[in-house]
């Protein structure tokens, strides 16, 4: 075997599957072993790797069983290795594609072809790879000129043989790469491959580059022991020079208070009076685009402003929780579940609810609110303890230290979301990414219904929260479902019993405006009979109305107040690419996929694993891409078949792991701080 590839994996779970998928899925990686090491705790890693194990004989998977240090965690690779040569990436890593027979041509003795070096070529101790990083925006930029075990391939016995090993603690690899560089270039054996072989993702956050304390001083310490094992080998100094450089003039390492005694500790005297003049700058001009910004503000936004930030100095409301749904939309989703548990768990905090003047007919009577933008919601959110919401507060406030933020969000993804979205621009209508992530930041925790959710939401919305992995409270209604709950609602819609009902929810498309549904609804209820109704439910992007004609048959139900309820009234669901699917099987009952546009809806938002695959998982039950495929799942009962309830429980068991009618109670105690009973 020729390759042996340690991945190292702690809470990276966001990144982690795209950098297993970039070292399996190379076309000529067939003699290679990928060995990931992960930890039990700290996240979905250990899952995600044992996936990859069970499907792929090349991938190995060592759970550690001492607290996570990727020093020790790497070195555990490399005793497990079977290859000649080693490779370490960490689970933001990524192997481009198309390098693999690149780097093999390298390794290889003799000729490696017309892109290598020449006939006479000596197979390296150590191949240097070209690299880059991806930044969290996307772009990408060169790699830097420092010496990262990422960017090296080892042989193996010359590894051994040198006793070379990764320390424990940060900056594990500055001793143990030094010296191999060091070593292979006096014997002669110091390669290069001079193509972008890795890329390195640079996270926002949850990464040791990410955080500024004082334990980024231990690259200091680095350098001293590698001091000590080279005999003062006088190309320490300018790696060393390099290095701590860099350190310091990285924001996400050492905070502002701690540079000077950096550079004291580092002995670089000289150059913090220079860098403190240049952060002067940048400050300067910040405060002058704030400046510009705030003078282009209206009168009225400037008042409130003012009296806002008057109110940021009151105490904070230890009784007061402010919540939110769909952009002020009304009393909502994951929202309204948290607000109704509270209510009964923590009666003794008042909740009150942000609505858009054009929503108010949506509020319960007897339910607290102030409107959006109004002198009352700034003093609301200036004050409140506890914020609750499944999109965004309006205005751009100002978390508080103190304040407790739930991000509860409002459907797990099967569309490109957050930073995901990047790469379709002309669909987003002018989205700030910057402000995503900012937005990001105010969350202390982020509600996950699944695993899957987990893996996206800890990428693309790249920030410090904590996931919470309890699943979605609206949908502990639907976990409760009975026979007369559901009676009660369709007869609250005027359904005779003994209907068959079918539920029609498409979502909305990036790429159209209105709702226009690719379906007939009054032929479709035609010809399935007089004993079946469809319920109508157009995205809440498009209004409270469909449009269509209400009847026995037909019945726009889009402003309803409650889809769950619509969910128990009906007996099967047929959407596209709606993420209501992902809470309806919750029911247990049949889902259809009528998707006629799946090609152009993957090709303008991009798709997280494809919906028309058939494979168990990714399909959620019966398929139709045509009016008349559709008519003929209906006519034929393949949408009930037991075909569709295998795919249906496999998908029920990857998106639904976590419902089991509690979560509501799980979010109440967790974020209010409510004992266990």
């Amino acid at each position: 075997m020729l390759l042996s590839v340690v991945v190292t994996a702690h809470r990276v779970q966001g990144y982690l599957r795209e950098a297993l998928e970039s070292v399996t899925g190379q076309a000529d990686a067939g003699d290679c072993e990928l060995i990931a090491v992960a930890a039990p705790e700290g996240g979905l890693d250990l899952g995600i790797a044992r996936e990859f194990a069970e499907r792929d004989p090349r991938v190995r998977v060592l759970p550690t069983d001492r607290p996570w240090d990727r020093g020790a965690a790497r070195n555990a690779g490399a005793a497990a290795a079977r290859g000649t040569y080693l490779l370490f990436l960490d689970g933001d890593d990524l192997l481009l594609p198309g390098v693999a027979a690149e780097i093999a041509a390298h390794l290889a003795p003799g000729p490696p072809g017309p892109r290598g070096p020449g006939p006479t070529h000596r197979p390296p101790d150590v191949l240097r790879l070209g690299h880059d990083q991806l930044d969290p925006w996307g772009g990408t930029q060169p790699g830097d000129a420092l010496a990262y075990a990422r960017n090296h391939i080892f042989r193996r016995a010359f590894w051994e043989t040198h006793a070379l090993r990764f320390t424990e603690g940060p900056y594990d690899d500055v001793v143990p790469v030094h010296r191999a560089l060091f070593l292979a270039a006096d014997a002669g054996t110091l390669g290069t491959l001079d193509r972008i072989c890795v890329r390195h993702r640079l996270r926002r956050t949850g990464a040791s580059v990410t955080t500024p304390d004082r334990a980024h001083f231990a690259v200091i310490g680095a350098y001293e022991r590698l001091t000590a094992e080279t005999g003062g080998d006088p190309r320490v100094a300018a790696a060393r020079t390099a290095h701590l450089t860099a350190v310091l003039s990285d924001p996400g390492r050492i905070a502002p208070g701690d540079r000077a005694a950096f550079f004291r500790a580092a002995g670089l005297p000289g150059r913090y009076t220079a860098h403190r003049a240049r952060e002067a700058a940048r400050a300067g001009r910040t405060r002058a685009r704030s400046a510009a910004r705030a003078g282009r503000k209206s009168l009225r936004a400037r008042v409130m402003r003012a009296a806002y930030r008057a109110d940021l100095h009151r105490p904070l409301d230890p009784c007061l929780a402010v919540y939110g749904a769909y952009w002020n939309r009304g009393v909502a989703c994951n929202p309204a579940a948290v607000y109704a548990k509270a209510r009964e768990l923590v009666p003794h905090i008042r909740g009150v609810w942000v609505v858009s003047s054009r929503h108010l007919d949506r509020m319960p009577p007897g339910v607290p609110y102030v409107i959006e933008g109004s002198r009352a919601y700034w003093r609301t959110m200036a004050t409140a303890t506890y914020l609750v919401n499944n999109s965004s507060f309006p205005g751009g406030f100002t978390k508080r230290p103190g304040q407790v933020y739930l991000q509860t969000h409002h459907g797990t993804p099967l569309k490109t979301m957050g930073l995901d979205q990047r790469p379709y621009p002309a669909l987003t209508g002018g989205v700030s990414f910057e402000r995503i992530v900012a937005h990001a930041d105010q969350w202390d925790f982020s509600l996950s219904a699944n695993p899957h959710s987990t893996e996206v939401w800890d990428r693309v919305y790249p920030s410090s929260y904590e996931h919470l992995p309890y699943g979605y409270p609206r949908n502990d209604l639907l976990c409760a479902a009975s026979r007369e709950r559901s009676g009660k609602i369709r007869a609250e819609l005027g359904i005779a019993p003994g209907a068959t009902v079918l539920l029609y929810a498409p979502t909305h498309r990036d790429y159209r405006k209105g709702f226009l549904p690719r379906l007939d609804l009054e032929g479709l209820a035609a010809g399935l009979g007089p004993d079946w109704v469809l319920l109508v439910r157009a995205h809440y992007f498009y209004g409270r109305s469909t449009g269509t004609a209400a009847g026995d048959r037909v019945i726009d139900v889009t402003g309803h107040r409650s889809v769950e309820e619509l969910c128990l009234a009906s007996d099967a669901l047929i959407t596209d690419y709606s993420s209501l699917m992902f809470d309806y099987v919750c029911l247990d009952r049949p889902v259809i996929t009528y998707a006629p546009d799946w090609e152009a809806y993957r090709a303008s938002r991009g798709t997280y694993f494809d919906l028309l695959s058939g494979r168990p998982g990714e399909t959620p039950g019966a398929v139709a891409t045509t009016e008349a495929g559709l008519r003929e799942v209906l006519r034929s009962g393949a949408w009930r078949a037991p075909e569709a309830e295998a795919l249906r429980a496999a998908f029920r068991a990857r998106f639904c792991p976590y419902d089991d009618g509690r979560a509501a109670e799980r979010v109440v105690r967790r974020v209010f701080g409510v004992p266990p009973d």
